[in-house]
């Protein structure tokens, strides 16, 4: 019997917002010290030019969403919000005093956990202390994560006064069936209020996250979720697979059984129907998973060849530097990657002994860096070449054999030196970067490390 395509490629598989990907890091090789030289490389070559990120991961949250594999600790106690900020800070100064010049920041993202879970005073403290040691950037781009029902017209506000002008909304979907399942109770009222909120403020672009391929979720709550969502017109939406990880410690994935999960075609319908509907309303598919409207700059960015992907996801912002404060968050100095502990009670004590909180990374070898290339290609601008020296193709032949089969079937068009992914290829990109990975070709996982790609 033919199997469908989707059947076919739907594996688990990496994300790809790194390669070499997290569970293929080389740990052994890897120090703090190693980790430092080459972040203070990648600083002198880029800061003045093009500036740095910072990602700070605020791992808080009131209440348990079982549909999130991310690092968080819940509480309702808001106390550990004060502590929370000094340590961040701490980090931070840290950094400053081992880089060369003061960093010039182009981009922020505040993710979680809940961001929104802290105070409008507490979230002033901690932009504000990291200004103490450096520079706005010019054409500076600032993001956050804000949950429908915390997210308050004093934090917005504040947050734009300090130069943010984007904002996310996580709203998953709106049936009352999947919300239930996933324990994310959230009325379409209070997405709208926040939204409307932004808008008024002045956020310039305002993002919305959905998912499809939740529990119990049905052709019908993906139309009304995505028309609910037009009504609202954001910006710019994520529209991404749901990832069923229940395997990692603590991610809550327990609240339902796999056999309540759309699969193979029924989930890929999901994503299909979600996708005509967003395009009749004027979105345009961005890379793997996201929409834009024209007026966005991940629109703009996609459209001049300046998209950009990394642990945060896409981003209209390149730059080289990312530097990720706080429990569990991982830095990219392009050369290396450097993860902090994911133990908050770690994480205090290495920062009250004066040490970085990183606990493994990964340096890349000169290989590393021609794949990561070609995946960052495919990923953001759905093509890659090989004409330049850097990635040289001819180095790879296993490479070129696993392609010539995901040719076969119409996902991508190999040329002399390059190669494109077809309109019929893009719900595959993650397959396609799949073909590049070495570092899983080489050593085919024996566990669970990846959710499924489709």
């Amino acid at each position: 019997m033919k199997i469908s395509l989707t059947q076919k490629y739907n594996v688990p598989g990496p994300r790809y917002t790194s390669y070499p990907t997290v569970p293929y890091w080389n740990e052994a090789d890897f120090t703090t010290e190693k980790w430092i030289t080459s972040l203070q490389k990648s600083f002198s070559e880029s800061n003045s030019k093009n500036g740095i990120s910072l990602y700070i991961h605020l791992p808080f949250c009131e209440s348990m969403c079982t549909f999130c594999g991310c690092n968080k600790r819940i509480t309702k106690n808001h106390s550990v919000e004060e502590t929370y900020i000094k340590a961040l800070l701490k980090e931070w100064y840290l950094y400053c005093k081992i880089l060369p010049a003061k960093p010039v920041i182009k981009e922020i993202h505040l993710g979680g956990g809940t961001p929104t879970f802290f105070s409008k005073e507490n979230l002033e403290l901690l932009i504000n202390g990291i200004f103490s040691y450096a520079v706005k950037a010019e054409n500076h781009e600032f993001s956050f994560e804000g949950h429908p029902n915390n997210t308050t017209h004093e934090q917005l506000k504040k947050l734009y006064d300090l130069g943010f002008r984007r904002v996310s909304f996580g709203v998953q979907d709106y049936a009352a069936k999947v919300q239930q399942a996933i324990n994310r109770i959230q009325p379409f009222h209070n997405v709208a209020k926040v939204t409307f909120w932004a808008k008024e403020i002045g956020y310039t672009s305002i993002g919305h996250d959905i998912i499809f391929g939740l529990p119990f979720q049905t052709i019908e709550d993906v139309i009304d979720t995505v028309e609910k969502t037009n009504s609202l017109k954001p910006d710019r939406l994520a529209f991404y697979s749901y990832a069923h990880v229940p395997w990692i410690k603590g991610n809550g994935q327990r609240g339902f059984n796999d056999e309540n999960l759309p699969k193979d075609a029924e989930k890929r319908q999901l994503y299909e129907t979600g996708k005509k509907l967003l395009s009749q309303n004027g979105y345009h598919e961005i890379g793997m998973d996201h929409f834009a409207l024209e007026a966005d700059s991940l629109y703009k960015a996609a459209h001049n060849g300046n998209l950009h992907r990394n642990f945060m996801g896409y981003s209209a912002s390149k730059t080289q530097v990312m530097i990720g404060l706080g429990v569990s968050s991982i830095s990219d100095s392009w050369y290396s990657f450097a993860q902090n502990t994911k133990n908050l009670e770690d994480y205090y004590q290495l920062l009250e002994w004066d040490k970085l909180p990183v606990v493994k990374g990964h340096i890349l070898n000169e290989e590393d860096l021609i794949v990561r290339k070609h995946i960052l290609n495919l990923t953001c601008e759905l093509q890659t070449s090989w004409t330049e020296e850097s990635l040289n193709f001819t180095e790879l032949p296993e490479v070129l054999i696993a392609l010539q089969e995901i040719e076969n079937d119409g996902l991508i068009v190999i040329e002399e030196n390059s190669i494109k992914i077809t309109e019929k290829g893009r719900p595959f990109v993650r397959n396609i970067c799949m073909a590049f990975d070495l570092h899983l070709k080489r050593k085919s996982p024996e566990t669970n490390l990846f959710s499924m790609t489709v």
